[in-house]
């Protein structure tokens, strides 16, 4: 059998099922680290509830996302979850599920095992949302999940600090309000509003302009020219503000489709 053929015969078994992401769907990728609580709690001993230096592992890992080929209008990380909200003219792999899914788990594993200096592994997958309010809305769900995370890993830390075992101090938080969480935190005088923003809400990255002196390399003349850079936002809003601010940078990207057309 010549190459050509058996090119053919066998490359149907590898594509046959591929999905594409259709033209006008809105794509958000989530990656989740797989055995992260191992990773970071009994091998790396990590600060708890949280650790700014985990932290900044995962803020660098999203920086090298919004880099290596894909347009990603804004990332997003809670605990060791990213939320990648990509470019709706996004074209890259003519939008094959497989490739995205692949590619970004494999692009975020390798970073973050590399800043870590040990093996850690993402996995991946994308949520198609057919318009502007559910990709607000995606968002908005991460934020108060990371809400109720802190909270909640807040009361289980206080508690095994005092002895507790994992198991008791878990049981001890079934079926137990926010405001019941909030008073045994304030019992042991730590006040969770007073707490950071990105512990509470995540910590999200997007692309700012910035002017900065240039020189014009055919007149010499002293310049202001615009450049493209990576903001890191550990005060993000909450809530329906929260909405507007994923809406105004969809917003912004569609504008600057427009002008280039």
């Amino acid at each position: 059998m010549k190459f050509d053929e058996l090119e053919s015969k066998m490359r149907i078994f590898e594509t046959a099922h591929d999905h594409c992401v259709l033209p006008g769907i809105y794509m958000v990728a989530r990656l989740d680290g797989r055995s992260f609580t191992r990773l970071t709690k009994e091998k790396h001993h990590f600060e708890v509830p949280y650790d700014p230096l985990f932290r900044d592992l995962m803020i660098e890992t999203m920086k090298h996302l919004m880099n290596c080929g894909f347009r990603v209008i804004f990332a997003y990380t809670q605990s060791d979850e990213i939320s990648l909200l990509l470019h709706p003219a996004d074209q890259v792999f003519q939008r094959k599920l497989r490739k995205y899914n692949s590619i970004l788990a494999g692009e975020a594993s390798a970073k973050f095992s590399m800043l870590l200096g040990d093996m850690a592994c993402f996995d991946c997958r994308i949520s198609q949302l057919p318009n502007v309010d559910l990709v607000a809305d995606y968002f908005r769900w991460r934020s108060e999940d990371a809400h109720r995370n802190a909270l909640n890993s807040y009361c289980y830390w206080a508690l095994r600090e005092e002895g507790k075992s994992p198991q008791a101090a878990s049981e001890t938080l079934l079926r137990v309000s926010f405001s019941e969480k909030n008073e045994l935190l304030f019992q042991r005088e730590i006040n969770f509003n007073n707490l950071p923003n990105w512990q509470k809400r995540g910590s999200g990255l997007y692309w700012e302009i910035y002017e900065k002196d240039a020189t014009n390399p055919k007149t010499g003349e002293h310049v202001k020219a615009k450049r493209r850079r990576i903001k890191v936002d550990m005060e993000l809003p909450m809530k329906d503000a929260y909405n507007a601010f994923i809406n105004r940078l969809l917003s912004e990207s569609l504008t600057r489709i427009n002008r280039k057309s």
